[in-house]
């Protein structure tokens, strides 16, 4: 049965500054601007459905699943309300989350949006991977927090003492140093009284919700400011786009974590939205953490999977060598979500080579663009018989313009979606907005026909990294790491594309190391030192190149040389984001030398050239 989606058709109006807009003709539904009075209302009508769930820690479970329904969770988010608003909290004093996804955190931030005090959930790579801690004491900083929840206070000891010596920090578990500590269980066990209903009530369409820090130019995190009307609003835009949501076999199995926007407000919101349950995958795209995942989704019927485009290629082997699990997963499957990076075409194809050996049809891929800006979507490729790197057209209620910069179109966002600017950051807010309002967002897009645009757009590249070489020529960055990582099959996690001022483009490859472990036959610890020079990733890399360079269109499109970086990325130093995503900038500000080698007159050791 073929899916019931949104009617793509947009407008393109073209202006007299060059500057094109475009707006979806399907009117954006009205919906409550309070996310948790969803969550009220689901309470009552579907009380007993499980809302949120994640393993259990407790042997004695058989299920090995611990769970909480929609009238479980109400309850306890009104308690919690209660002892957040004893405390006085407020956009002055917020709520900071620390740790995780797990249910505990699901409460707290539900709390918080329930009686309008902001929160802010960080990733625990500010906590658990830093040394110096810069990150975490530049948010906190800007925040001013009143409150710090950690699931497990003795596991982020380290951190909270950099931090959190004079803020009350509520945990499951108590650190062994000495801190202004509550149990968790003391907040729940406070009784809800009127005051809840009162400040729920209080909540407006501009109150803050949450503040979400998304890694800038600098390395210094920004705090995305999002209003429970930012909120609400894009929940109805995507729910209006994939109207299956609103059916009650909605499920989620997802690991995507709740600090980013695509986890927290994409598909957490989705499941709270639509009344659908949310099982907590504790796993990830990794070795050791796909091996949860699918354990995880082992016994569960998702209805529709989010994964970022990784954790689609590490799962397929599994589902391949298993047909058991294959077929238990996809048996009440619509469709496949990827967001965060583009797919490799052999990710998408096998994908749907495996939904048709498994059910006779192809499973819609649908993705998308968005930014935390935009709560996050801002368009949607929705139909069956996408491909990939299509992007889609804009949601409904979204005004999208594109503006003429650097040869390319910039695209630019205004609607109820945008955010209203930075926290405490009011220059930065200024120049992010042009006089018309729009939201800056620094992607260049470009249509899949210019004359049809409901068949919509595809993505060209971040302005911002884009460079000239020295003939004048400009290269597009965001274009060329696409090309690399499709053309590695596999071979080539990341990229950073050098040749600013220079002849030609060169490339310093980050591989995936898992890949060249089994692809290679490596032994013991592979780590980027030690597979630099391995002559077989080399010469791999080199017939990558080689591909390359039959299908390029001249030098914008040639990379000419390339080598396997050889230094480990740091988080301290702004070098790679909580994402696991590279910041091209800094690893050149921070690596002269390699690009240095990469330009030498003769061929450096450990660099390969296109043949």
């Amino acid at each position: 049965m073929e899916l019931n989606t949104i009617d793509t058709t947009v407008t393109k109006e073209v202006r007299s500054d060059g500057s094109i807009l475009m707006r979806s003709t399907v009117s954006l539904e009205p919906t409550a601007h309070r996310l948790t009075s969803h969550l009220a209302h689901w309470a009552n009508d579907r009380a007993d459905k499980i809302f949120l769930a994640q393993r259990s820690t407790r042997t004695n479970r058989t299920d090995n699943w611990e769970s909480l329904t929609y009238a479980d969770v109400f309850e306890k988010v009104k308690n919690i309300s209660q002892a957040l608003l004893n405390r006085n909290l407020s956009a002055d004093r917020p709520v900071v989350v620390l740790s995780e996804n797990r249910i505990e955190h699901a409460l707290i931030a539900l709390a918080c949006m329930h009686v309008g005090i902001p929160f802010s959930a960080l990733a625990p790579a500010y906590s658990l991977r830093s040394i110096a801690f810069d990150k975490l004491k530049h948010v906190f900083r800007l925040l001013t927090p009143g409150l710090v929840f950690v699931n497990d206070a003795e596991q982020y000891e380290k951190a909270l003492a950099s931090v959190a010596r004079d803020i009350e920090v509520v945990s499951l578990v108590r650190p062994k140093g000495k801190f202004n500590f509550t149990f968790l269980e003391d907040l729940l066990k406070t009784p809800a009284g009127d005051s809840v209903n009162a400040a729920h009530r209080a909540i407006k369409p501009d109150s803050i919700a949450k503040i979400l820090f998304t890694s800038g130019s600098t390395g210094l995190p920004k705090g995305v400011i999002n209003t429970h009307e930012n909120l609400t609003t894009n929940l109805q835009q995507i729910t209006q786009t994939f109207p299956f949501f609103r059916d009650e076999d909605l499920e989620l199995v997802d690991w995507l974590p709740w600090n980013h926007t695509f986890g927290g407000n994409h598909n957490f919101g989705i499941a709270l939205f639509n009344g659908g349950t949310f099982y907590i995958d504790d796993g990830n795209p990794t070795p050791e953490g796909i091996i949860r995942t699918v354990n995880n989704l082992k016994g569960r019927k998702p209805t529709t999977y989010f994964n970022v485009p990784k954790g689609f290629e590490m799962l397929i082997p599994f589902l391949r060598n298993d047909a058991a699990f294959c077929k238990e997963f996809f048996s009440h499957l619509k469709m496949f979500f990827y967001a965060g990076a583009g797919m490799a075409q052999h990710v998408w194809n096998a994908l749907e080579d495996l939904s048709v050996e498994t059910t006779g049809k192809k499973i819609m891929i649908g993705t998308g663009l968005g930014c935390t800006e935009s709560c996050p979507s801002a368009l949607f490729a929705s139909k069956p018989g996408g491909f990939s790197g299509l992007l889609g057209v804009p949601v409904p209620g979204l005004e999208l313009k594109l503006v003429k910069h650097q040869g390319k179109l910039e695209a630019r966002y205004r609607g109820k979606n945008i955010f209203p600017g930075y926290w405490r950051q009011p220059e930065l807010t200024a120049s992010s907005f042009d006089d018309e309002g729009f939201y800056r967002t620094g992607d260049a897009l470009q249509f899949v026909d210019e004359n049809d645009p409901s068949k919509g757009l595809i993505f060209n590249g971040r302005i911002a990294e884009d460079f000239k070489l020295d003939t004048g020529t400009w290269v597009s960055v965001g274009i060329i790491k696409t090309q690399l990582i499709s053309e590695g099959s596999g071979l080539i996690q990341d990229a950073v594309i050098t040749g600013h001022d220079k002849a030609f483009i060169g490339a310093i490859i980050f591989p995936d190391l898992n890949y060249c472990r089994n692809k290679f036959d490596l032994k013991g610890e592979v780590t980027p030192a030690l597979i630099s020079s391995n002559a077989d990733l080399l010469n791999a890399l080199r017939e990558v190149l080689t591909r390359m360079a039959k299908k390029s269109t001249g030098s914008s499109t040639l990379v000419k040389r390339a080598m396997i970086a050889d230094f480990s990325l740091s988080l301290d130093k702004g070098e790679i984001t909580d994402k696991g995503t590279i910041n091209q900038r800094m690893i050149l500000d921070s690596h002269p030398e390699a690009v240095e080698k990469m330009y030498l007159q003769n061929v450096a050791k450990g660099i390969v050239e296109a043949e």
